[in-house]
């Protein structure tokens, strides 16, 4: 059947993904962290580091000089940016930068003609390129030259071109080189790649003499110092990539101690004096977890190893000697790092420009519970937050403090808007009043950094229910069996099948034995002062107890309230008969008188002495207490004539009634009717008929009009309730 949801007001757990706001008391735990000072090795000194400059978010650092630095942006903007300051110029194009130890250079690559640009003197070079055979090719730059390439009969010659001197030709350079491309190594050489016969080469090019020295063989990444040389090598889908680092004085080699498991991509690799510094590249753009994420430095000397970053898109080398990287440091946040060799066994990396973005997962904005939460006037309510990147299956714990009751919301799949809704149809039972905590956790896709924590409090309130045992908003059925077990059967309003009018309870708890000592059970409101209902109770002898409410679903010890109530065949509580705010009882002795008990608040002694207020109240089989279901001063009470008709007492509000009004007939359909308390939500008390002759329970809705009280009756199933094996249903 399909399931259709009730209006009533209540809190549940469902799931959808929406954005947020923040709303109410919360605490979003973002832990903040120092950056690690591991083994002493690594240091960031904050109290000389200048506040950094504004680093543009999302774009890739692709060159560090000696006076700034050069970014470009996904629409494909190239900016040189001071590092004094953080002003620059931005460019179209392709666009580089080059630097000797004491000037920087920028280098516009054009169709026809290569452009440098001297930024301290504001020179400039131009070398004329074209794509026809025999002419110049842009082959790259460095320092405070341009290279190029010609093809001609021996074969692949590398020109340099340096302002104001004759261009050269490079020697060392295959005349069977192919796809050749230079890059900055230091600021007195360059780094030449080229493929030979296929296979790829790289080596060093003395920027003063013009002669290249072969290096190893490969094309991976590759990271040039005045003192090392390193370079990666294996397969992201082998064993794991690795890492070595030769001395160029010596050509001693060693290899770094990379974790030998598959990568999720290459590695990068970069020098700082005799560290070897390698990680994965663009590591927050993963979606998994890496041991490779986090940027290592490898000291050749010591063979230790320290972690500089959590992750990093990119690194620059500089003329000084110094790494720029494009990354992010958990406590200090994203931004372009410069990492420098400080003497001894000290690195330092500092955040020189900052993008104002954390490295860890963050709660940027969120909507929580306000401090209190009135279900008589919302339907639910909707945890929303908006995280700084994504996490993967957030989950939201919601705790109920009294009762340790706890739920678990999961949004599937990762989300950095997660949002979880708490509406009707979700819990076993409706959600008690009390005290709530909730705590929202979610582990970062990619891994770098800790999980997101946010936690805050809230209570759920409703006005209370004279049959809600269990506080919780609805009201509850208690059954007695033949063996003298008590059951409570929460009526928590699920329909069904609205259109057919068919309803489900909650499943049944069990409350205890013993009960099979007591002739009479009738749920009585709440007679004690609390909140939550009570029940009376009369034993064989004729003595009546008071068994008061805890408001988790059971009751607190028993009270004897007064003897000789076996001159009694119907009793009957629950309602306010005389509008002071406090619940009364009625009972009917063997002469068909009717008594009133006007009710104290009082625990220990719940009624005042017995009223006569009328007779000739044998007619009826059964009374029950609805309480106010017409809208008058006061509870009222239904009757049922041996014929079976129904009979409304409305209550005048001093204990007394008004002349009867017939409801209908056919109700001898039913043995018990119980006071239902309000079942559906609307704020008016209802009525359940249990059924004889194993007829079907119903439930008879309220309508607040005296003429026609009760709505059609609508199917309730209860789970092993029946008027016909329960020994006692109230």
């Amino acid at each position: 059947m399909p399931l259709v949801h009730s209006t009533r007001r209540r809190l549940a757990g469902a799931v959808t993904a929406v954005l947020a706001v923040t709303l109410g008391a919360t605490t979003l735990a973002a832990p903040a962290y120092a950056a690690p000072a591991l083994g002493g090795v690594l240091a960031a000194d904050a109290a000389t580091t200048a506040s950094p400059i504004a680093y543009p978010g999302g774009s890739r650092l692709v060159g560090a000089g000696v006076t700034g630095f050069l970014t470009t942006s996904n629409t494909g903007i190239t900016t040189f940016r001071r590092y004094s300051d953080g002003t620059g110029q931005a460019y179209d194009g392709a666009v580089y930068l080059r630097s000797t130890s004491t000037t920087d250079f920028l280098v516009f690559r054009g169709s026809y003609k290569i452009t440098q640009r001297n930024l301290t003197t504001n020179g400039s070079l131009e070398v004329p390129v074209g794509s026809l055979t025999g002419d110049a090719k842009w082959a790259g730059a460095a320092g405070d030259a341009v290279f190029t390439t010609v093809v001609t009969e021996a074969g692949t010659v590398l020109r340099k071109h340096v302002a104001e001197t004759p261009t050269s030709t490079v020697t060392g350079l295959p005349a069977d080189a192919a796809s050749v491309m230079v890059t900055p190594a230091t600021p007195a050489h360059a780094k030449v790649t080229f493929t030979q016969n296929g296979s790829g080469r790289w080596g060093l090019l003395d920027l003063a003499t013009g002669v290249l020295t072969p290096g190893a063989p490969g094309i991976g990444a590759q990271a040039v110092s005045a003192t090392h040389t390193a370079w990666t090598s294996g397969s992201a889908t082998d064993q794991g990539p690795r890492v070595f680092v030769a001395d160029r004085a010596t050509g001693d080699v060693q290899e770094a101690p990379v974790p030998p498991v598959p990568s999720l991509g290459n590695l990068q690799v970069g020098l700082v004096g005799d560290r070897v510094l390698y990680g994965q590249k663009g590591g927050m753009n993963f979606v998994q977890p890496s041991v490779h994420h986090a940027i290592t430095a490898y000291n050749v000397s010591t063979r230790t190893t320290v972690k500089v970053l959590d992750h990093a898109y990119e690194f620059a080398s500089a003329p000084d000697g110094s790494l720029y990287a494009r990354g992010g440091l958990l406590g200090q946040g994203e931004g372009m790092y410069r990492i420098v060799a400080t003497g001894g066994d000290t690195l330092k990396a500092e955040l020189v420009a900052a993008t104002g973005e954390p490295t860890e997962v963050v709660v940027k904005d969120s909507t929580v519970p306000p401090a209190v939460l009135d279900l008589d006037q919302v339907d639910g309510f909707t945890f929303r937050w908006t995280l700084s990147r994504e996490v993967r299956n957030p989950k939201l714990t919601v705790r109920h403090v009294r009762t340790g009751k706890t739920h678990d919301l999961t949004v599937v799949p990762s989300s950095s808007t997660p949002a979880f809704a708490w509406v009707d149809n979700n819990w076993d039972e409706d959600v008690p009043n009390g005290d709530y905590t909730w705590e929202l956790t979610g582990e970062p896709v990619n891994g770098i950094g800790p999980a997101v924590t946010a936690g805050g409090t809230f209570k759920v309130v409703r006005k209370a229910q004279p049959h809600d045992f269990n506080d919780n908003g609805s009201p509850d059925l208690l059954s007695r069996d033949s063996a003298g077990r008590l059951w409570r059967t929460d009526l928590f309003y699920r329909p069904i099948d609205e259109r057919r009018g068919i309803n489900e309870a909650g499943a049944r708890t069990s409350l205890g034995s013993g009960w099979g000592v007591y002739d009479r059970i009738e749920a009585a409101g709440n007679l004690g002062g609390t909140p939550v209902g009570d029940l009376l109770a009369r034993d064989r002898s004729g003595v009546l107890w008071l068994y008061q409410g805890k408001g988790t679903g059971s009751f607190a010890t028993r009270v004897q309230i007064g003897g000789g109530w076996q001159v009694y065949d119907k009793i009957t509580s629950g309602s306010d008969l005389t509008n002071d705010g406090r619940v009364d009882a009625l009972a009917t002795d063997r002469s068909g008188v009717l008594w009133l008990y006007t009710g104290t608040g009082d625990a220990t002694k719940p009624f005042l002495p017995r009223k006569k207020i009328g007779a000739g109240w044998g007619i009826y089989n059964d009374i029950t207490a609805v309480g106010d279901i017409a809208g008058g001063p006061a509870g009222d009470l239904v009757a049922r004539d041996e014929d079976g008709v129904l009979w409304l007492h409305l209550g005048k509000g001093d204990g007394t009634f008004a002349p009867r009004t017939k409801i209908g007939g056919g109700w001898n359909a039913f043995r018990p009717l119980i006071a239902a308390g309000d079942a559906d939500g609307d704020g008016r008390p209802d009525l359940m008929g249990l059924g004889a002759s194993y007829q079907t329970p119903k439930l008879y809705k309220s309508t607040g009009d005296w003429k026609v009280p009760f709505r059609t009756g609508e199917v309730m199933y209860l789970e092993q309730v029946d008027a016909n094996t329960a020994d006692l249903v109230f």
